[in-house]
């Protein structure tokens, strides 16, 4: 895998919930868990789940076969929207005390 040169910008933050629009997990949701944005990547819940061996530790002192979310690139999920239910885009808006927002181009309403 090739090391990105500098920071991508990401849409979604820590906690949205997401959709996956490509791919073999297409139309799975969940939650957000990490966000890279070096490597422009996410690790969604219960998404692009992996099998991986881990030897014997303290913390998992069997030792076996563990599974666990693998990165998917940013690029590839949609913000779904509180009110709508639906994977949108969204936009920016100003509340009145200065704090920017994102809102859902469908309804209007305030995502996060």
């Amino acid at each position: 895998m090739a090391v990105a040169v500098g920071r991508y910008r990401v849409h979604v933050r820590k906690g949205d919930t997401v959709e996956v629009i490509a791919g073999r997990n297409r139309g799975k949701r969940g939650k957000v868990l990490q966000v890279d944005p070096r490597l422009g990547r996410i690790i969604v819940e219960g998404v692009n789940v992996v099998k991986r061996h881990a030897k014997p530790t303290p913390k998992l002192p069997q030792g076996g076969i563990v599974e666990k979310e693998a990165r998917i690139p940013a690029s590839k999920v949609m913000l779904v929207c509180n009110k709508c239910g639906e994977a949108v885009r969204f936009g920016h808006d100003h509340l009145p005390d200065g704090t920017k927002v994102r809102v859902c181009r469908n309804c209007g309403e305030q995502i996060g």
